[in-house]
């Protein structure tokens, strides 16, 4: 029931004065009132106060800054009250249903309008225009009846959006129907560039009405905009067109507006390079930027997993959770337009709402306080209680130090720590994930001053045992100013300062008239219990409002909740004077006084002034000196990248017009910097780094249609070259021990850390932005964004010469490091040399040793392999004495141990060598009384089971090599001859568990080191391509092998030669016409540069290969170019004699150069070798390597070459092809005729182009088109139709060999597997199981129907309940439980997550999960932490109903690595 209105000042108050008694005393009012406010807030520069009562729905109104209060007039019911952001006089009440009331006078009288549609329920239901402050958007929610059953009426609910152009005064008019989200691009005063009409709405098809349970298809989530109010709009397609679908929400921050977008499909696997979440910015509102992170900062981003903070017009600040179970994130800034982010910090504190522990200081740009877990390994791994340490930063977020801990205490006792050691005596405060006020934190407008409930020691203390401290002078040092937790506020520009006791009921408060150095008591006549203590929002005024609660024997008839009004005005009589205010200087951090290109200062009251400023409303003014320009002062310009601290060139610019008439003009170009934005610096009187600078004209960007290179030349020799993925940034190790870095794809270099001696690069194997650079010191250096920045950390010990990889990373931690380093291994005779392994949780900051006299240590998880991520399985020696290289036999065992290694467990006695592949840990296991080998299998890295082989194929004592596979299954190389000269041996294939094994193909060629020749083609799995010795008897005694190629569409199951051309490049037939003809390809083991594959990753279905047409694989200097564009189906001879060779632009260019002898060009052809064009560079090389970006996606190339008689330099030759054509390629999905690409399906010459027993469709640029494509192109992978099974879906099975007829036939002298398969098949899906025959059908394969020779005589499966079917009633009860789980996990986060503070994008009811129900999708909606409950609900049923376990949870389909990721020789024992 709504009380009735009255007067609550007269009626409620209770005056009281301070202890004197005096008139020149503070002043107190006692307000009371029925039930605790749930909002309340002043109109901005005025003394207007209104707060909302949740109970009795009614909104208070005071006029006085809460001396007095009233219940306004007008509404009936307030459901919400919201005020106008930018209007000081405008405020709204909504109503319950469709009336609303507004306030264009500070709540002194209401008028009320009406909507065609009640309120959202979810979301912001008003959004406003900065400028135009009349322009309000509506959103609100309608439902019809959108059928009946026997139960009732089914209602479909939906938001729409409506707008007003007057403030509500005339009719609300709908705006778009099926919205989520609606605002105005000028939604913030600071995005200015924006056109003022512009609105953009995350809106589905308005014609489309929610599906059942009231869900939208998330992905059916698209963004609009319109600058007429949707008379017309327009699909906003963020830069990557029709790709532009699931958009989760869109939201102002500072001048930036944010976009957040939902990944489906291939492009959502964190494996293929993808996040769930993409997030893209704009600073007009028209052009769009993908934001690009760190890779590693996000295992995955996903909805509610990333918090945008307080931000600044320079940048925008992302906290990403990167602990789920923890609430753990880190904290990035992006650079300046919004679009790269580097790491700020990381171990971020946040609570379970996203709310994260970060504050900017008002008034004082780039100063801002933190707060970090400084224990995240135990808080992820046991679950410990967090250890939260303060941090503040003077740079926005670039350096960050501790608070410093207060010279004494309050009593002037020194602290229980030494203050000398910040790390373990400094100030903790808490800080905005656990507020305990209304509005900031720390600070107010008020200048320098500071504010903080906390504690002094090695890390925070529970609030309740913490004590009050103040800082002067913006966070550089503190004072404890009273003992115990105390709400606090400022007032008067910061001349006074108010506290009140908040860890119990209090009858009084304590202010300060000078800067905290002495404190009154102020009566207040009434005892409460503090909740709020508050003043106008810029902190000028003399007078406060305390709310709280008070005891219940003090509780009246008005209510228990009291409005106490507390007046200081009466202390001070004079106003003071410029005598009275000091200059106080920001930012005095360690002398440096200038950001932006000027120092800022303040003037303020000096704390022994008896004054009062009295300028109310009225914000302090910051005073501006400009500073001499310095290099802080400059960001890179446009087209060029920071590169090591210095900006460089991406490419060449292009030249001003009518300059560069003549080859040797000189023209005015960029000198890579400009002035930051904003920035005010005086160039007079510093360095103007910006100034134009003379170039030639002969580095300028060529004409269209031309290629042009540069070339650098090194004075050593480059041993090591690699790319980040997916970045323009390279490396390259060169014999002299120094590093050189190139952010421009080769184009410009430069040289890291001069003073320097390095032993090599190594790239993170799993976070593609990192990079480590080891020293011949105790010093590494590093990169986690593609070289943009290093940083330097130091090891343990000095890197190991033994052999032993350096660095283990894992798979989803990042910062988790394994490294091996040796000690007492300066000579070959030192006696005690061994290697010592440790592991580091902070990426280096800290080590921990793991074991002593070791060969490998690594990371048990791998990225299929997931196990107990803090497993760590070692190689370690039994006997740690002596030297571990002496050649003495000491057996190494394998050592599993959880927890970091503190729980060690031995695995084996003796092992030879250990590898995590795919979802398989596999150990050579070395049994030492037979001197044998066996292969040992687990899926969890401790239970093993032994390798299974036919009786006659046996390894006891043969080397093996673990081959690169992407198919649920492990490729197995077992060398049957390793003399010298005559290495082969064959290829066996697992069952989908790695237990038995199966013969593939016989006499495969290898090298002494152990690697095959075997590779699999990249983008299409189950192709793959061997060379064979096909004259094993003969080559035994001959040393002479004849290689001939063989090629498989079938992952092994068949192996065929590949089909020649009938004509060379010359349209010559060849010579060659028996049956035994056929094309042969050189393969891995004569490849000089093992990152030059057949194929590439973004050219499916395209491969290279330098061969002969013939009975044998002739010479390589007798070879020539051929090429297939249909996964090896086909080929073509498209160049004579042997080149090496490299794709670009997804195959839209390839490059080849002589491979036989020195040359001065290439050749290149961008219509897949039908038309060939020759460039020259000018310099006759011999080349050693070509190279673009990993993914191939460039038209940026480099060669590695040397000059004759110049073996011990190199020369690298950057080439780049961006002008040969300015015209891209389009694909359109809708439209597939009126494009540049083809439909294309891999055919396995069969009359249905079928592989894998299924047609799937694939888009290829069609090859005499003459356009570039850009970026990588996302292929639909359509899958059209299973196809008919067919004998290629089928292998042999386990103890089986294919004949001369093709057919699977027992290997002699062994024994079938059972003919039972019930165990595998009555799996609870299925009713029937098939006893087992010769086949088995390829995992991989769908084929549906045909001929099925694996599957014998049927039977019943046992123990059915209620036969082979079950009714629905069962299945409800099971499968309904977890999505129960789920739903009350979602309620939960629904009531509890609706608290301001962070910006969460598509925190909004209308989005569902991609086919699934509504329940399923609500677990799509809650953040990760909350998984767990479901999940443990799930296992319970799963221990009850065994055929149900893994339902949910059953491994993704095929992924594909670069062969040379995989390709370990794992045993290289051999009793021979």
């Amino acid at each position: 029931m709504i009380a009735p209105r009255k007067l609550l000042g007269g009626l409620l108050g209770v005056w009281v004065t301070a202890i004197c008694g005096l008139a020149a005393d503070p002043q107190v009012k006692v307000t009371r009132i029925p039930n605790m406010p749930d909002s309340l807030f002043y109109f901005d520069d005025t003394t207007v106060i209104l707060y909302h009562d949740p109970v009795t729905l009614q909104v208070g109104r005071s006029d006085d800054e809460g001396k007095t209060w009233s219940i306004v007039d007008g509404p009936d019911v307030a459901a919400r009250l919201i005020p106008h952001p930018h209007d000081n006089e405008m405020a709204f009440i909504i109503g319950i249903e469709k009336t609303h009331w507004v306030t264009h006078n500070k709540g002194a009288s209401w008028l009320a309008f009406e909507t065609p549609v009640e309120a959202t329920l979810t979301g912001d239901i008003l959004s406003f225009h900065s400028k135009q402050k009349d322009w309000i958007l509506f959103q609100g929610f309608t439902c019809d009846e959108s059928g009946s059953h026997r139960y009732g009426t089914t209602r479909s609910c939906w938001d729409e959006t409506y707008y007003t152009k007057d403030a509500f005064r005339g009719e609300t008019k709908l705006l778009r129907k099926q919205t989520s989200s609606c605002l105005f691009a000028r939604s913030d005063k600071a995005l200015t560039e924006a056109p003022d009409s512009l609105i953009f709405c995350v809106a589905f098809d308005p014609n489309q009405k929610p599906g059942s349970g009231g869900w939208h298809n998330i992905m059916d989530s698209r963004l609009y905009s319109s600058e007429n109010w949707f008379e017309t709009s327009k699909y906003v397609d963020l830069g990557i067109g029709k790709k532009a679908r699931g958009v989760v929400g869109v939201g102002v921050v500072s001048k930036f507006l944010v976009v957040a977008l939902k990944v489906s499909g291939d492009g959502a696997r964190r494996a293929s390079g993808g996040d769930p979440m993409q997030l893209f910015v704009s600073t007009d509102g028209i052009n769009f930027r993908q934001t690009k992170f760190p890779h590693s900062a996000m295992p995955d981003l996903r909805e509610n997993a990333y918090t945008i903070v307080e931000s600044t017009t320079h940048s925008v600040a992302v906290d990403i959770l990167t602990s789920p179970t923890a609430n753990i994130g880190t904290l990035f800034v992006s650079s300046a337009e919004g679009t790269y982010f580097v790491e700020a910090l990381p171990d971020t504190n946040r609570n379970e709402y996203g709310i994260v522990d970060f504050e900017q200081l008002v008034g004082l740009e780039g100063v801002g306080l933190a707060n970090v877990v400084s224990n995240r390994e135990a808080v992820v791994g046991w679950g410990a209680a967090k250890r939260i340490r303060s941090v503040i930063t003077y740079d926005d977020g670039s350096n960050w130090r501790p608070l410093t801990a207060p010279d004494k205490r309050l009593n002037g006792d020194d602290w229980s720590c030494d203050r000398s050691d910040a790390a373990k005596c400094s100030l903790h405060v808490h800080s905005v994930s656990d507020p305990h006020n209304l509005g900031r934190v720390f600070s107010s407008t008020a200048p320098g001053f500071v504010m903080a409930v906390g504690s002094v020691g090695e890390y925070l203390q529970p609030y309740d045992e913490c004590d009050t401290f103040l800082s002067t002078d913006a966070g550089l040092t503190w004072h404890e100013i009273q003992e115990g937790a105390h709400t606090y506020e400022f007032g008067d520009q910061g001349s006074i300062l108010v506290i009140a006791d908040d860890e119990e009921a209090t009858d009084h408060v304590h202010y300060s008239y000078d800067g905290g150095s002495t404190w009154t008591k102020l009566d207040l006549g009434v005892t409460v219990r503090a909740s709020v203590l508050t003043t106008i929002p810029d902190s000028t005024s003399q007078k406060f409002l305390l709310i709280g609660t008070t005891p219940r024997s003090q509780s009246t008839a008005d209510g228990r909740y009291a409005l106490v009004f507390l007046d200081f005005a009466p202390l001070q009589k004079r106003k003071c004077g410029d005598a009275d205010f000091e200059a106080w200087y920001a930012r005095s951090e360690q002398g440096k006084e200038c950001l932006m290109g000027h120092k800022q200062w303040y003037k303020r009251r000096r704390p022994d002034s008896t004054c009062y400023v009295g300028d109310k409303f009225t914000d302090p003014v910051g005073h501006e000196e400009s500073c001499p320009c310095s290099d802080e002062d400059y960001e890179c310009d446009f087209n060029f990248v920071k590169q090591d601290g210095e900006c460089v060139a991406v490419g060449p610019e292009t030249v001003p017009a009518g300059t560069c008439n003549k080859i040797d003009d000189h023209y005015l170009g960029s000198s890579g910097y400009r002035k930051i934005p904003g920035n005010t610096c005086d160039d007079s009187k510093g360095i103007a780094k910006d100034k134009k600078i003379q170039k030639p004209c002969s580095s300028a960007r060529p004409a269209n249609g031309q290629v042009s290179h540069v070339t650098h030349d090194f004075e050593s020799k480059i041993l090591q070259h690699v790319y980040f993925a997916k970045s323009e940034t390279i490396l390259v190790f060169l014999a002299d021990g120094t590093v050189w870095q190139s952010s421009t794809e080769g184009f410009s270099w430069k040289q890291l850390y001069p003073g320097e001696t390095f032993l090599g690069i190594w790239m993170h194997d799993f976070s593609p932005e990192r990079a480590y650079l080891v020293t011949n010191k105790q010093k590494i250096y590093y990169t986690v964004d593609t070289g943009r920045a290093w940083y330097h950390t130091s090891i343990p010990i000095g890197a190991n010469n033994l052999g032993i990889p350096l660095f283990d990373f894992h798979p989803t931690k990042a910062d988790w490091l394994i490294f091996t380093g040796s000690v007492g291994c300066n000579s070959v005779l030192d006696p005690n040399c061994h290697a010592e392994a440790y592991y580091s949780t902070n990426h280096g900051r800290k080590w921990n040793l793991i074991d002593s006299y070791v060969k490998t240590c690594a990371w048990a998880r791998d990225k299929r392999l997931k196990i107990d991520e803090r497993e760590i399985i070692c190689e370690s020696y039994k006997n740690k004495k002596g030297s571990q290289t002496s050649g003495d036999y000491n057996p190494l065992e394998l050592i599993a141990g959880s927890s970091y290694y503190t729980k060690p467990q031995k695995i084996f006695d003796a092992v030879v060598g250990f590898t995590a592949f795919s979802e398989y840990l596999l150990v050579a296991k070395l049994n030492e009384a037979a001197a044998t080998l066996s292969l040992e299998v687990s899926l969890d890295g401790y239970r093993f089971s032994e390798a299974q082989f036919p009786p006659s194929m046996r390894i006891d004592n043969r080397a093996y090599t673990i081959l690169e596979s992407s198919t649920d299954s492990v490729f197995l190389h077992v060398t049957m001859s390793s003399a010298n000269g005559r290495e082969w041996g064959n290829i066996f294939k697992s069952n989908s568990n790695g237990t038995y094994y199966s013969l593939s193909i016989e006499h495969v060629n290898r090298d002494s080191g152990g690697f095959v020749d075997f590779e699999k083609m990249i983008g299409l799995d189950g192709i793959a391509m061997i060379n064979v010795v096909s004259n094993p008897r003969d080559a035994e005694v001959s040393g002479r092998k004849k290689l001939q190629t063989r090629i498989t569409h079938n992952d092994g199951g068949t192996w065929k030669p590949l089909n020649p051309p009938a004509r060379d490049s010359l349209g010559q037939e060849y010579d060659c016409r028996t049956t035994a003809c056929s094309l042969q390809i050189h393969g891995y083991t004569e490849r000089r540069d093992p990152q030059a594959t057949y194929s590439s990753p973004s050219a499916v279905g395209l491969m290279l290969g330098i061969g002969n047409v013939g009975e044998e694989l002739a010479e390589y200097t007798d070879s020539d170019v051929f090429l297939t564009r249909d996964g090896g189906f086909t080929w073509e001879e498209v160049h004579k004699d042997a080149h090496m060779w490299e794709f670009g632009d997804s195959g839209s260019i390839i490059v080849l150069a002589n491979d036989e002898e020195p040359t001065d060009h290439v050749i290149y052809t961008t219509d897949e070798g039908k038309t060939w064009n020759e460039y020259t560079f000018g310099d006759t090389l011999r080349i050693e390597t070509i190279q673009t970006t990993p993914d191939d996606t460039s038209r940026r190339f480099i060669l590695i070459g040397k000059r004759s008689g110049e073996s011990g330099k190199s020369v690298v030759v950057h080439l780049d092809f961006t002008q040969i054509t300015q015209q891209k390629c389009k694909l359109s999905v809708e439209d597939p005729n009126h494009d540049d690409f083809e439909q294309w399906s891999p055919s396995e010459g069969r009359d249905e182009v079928c592989l894998f027993g299924r047609q799937t469709i694939y888009h290829r640029r069609i090859r005499d088109r003459n356009c570039y494509i850009g970026e990588h192109v996302e292929q639909p992978k359509t899958v059209v139709k299973n196809c008919t099974c067919s004998a290629s879906d089928f292998e042999c099975e386990f103890n089986y060999i294919r004949d001369s007829d093709g057919k699977c036939v027992l290997v002699e002298g062994a024994t079938a597997l059972s003919i039972s398969t019930m165990h595998e098949q009555c799996d609870g899906y299925n009713s029937y199981w098939y006893e087992r025959t010769a086949y088995r059908k390829i995992p991989y394969s769908s084929c549906d129907g045909g001929d099925r020779p694996d599957r014998g005589t049927r039977h019943d499966c046992p123990g059915l309940i209620g036969g082979a079917g079950m009714g629905a009633i069962f299945w409800g009860s099971i499968l309904i439980l977890p999505f129960a789980f789920a739903g009350l996990g979602g309620y939960w986060w629904y009531v509890k997550a609706g608290r301001p503070g962070s910006i969460r994008l598509g925190d909004h009811r209308v989005f569902g999960g991609e086919d699934q129900s509504s329940l399923l999708s609500t677990v799509a909606s809650i953040p990760y932490f909350l998984m767990g409950v479901t999940q443990a609900g799930w296992a319970w049923v799963e221990r009850r109903i065994p055929f149900l376990d893994g339902l949910f949870s059953r491994r993704l389909p095929y992924r594909q690595v670069p062969i040379d990721d995989d390709a370990e020789v794992l045993g290289g024992y051999d009793d021979e």
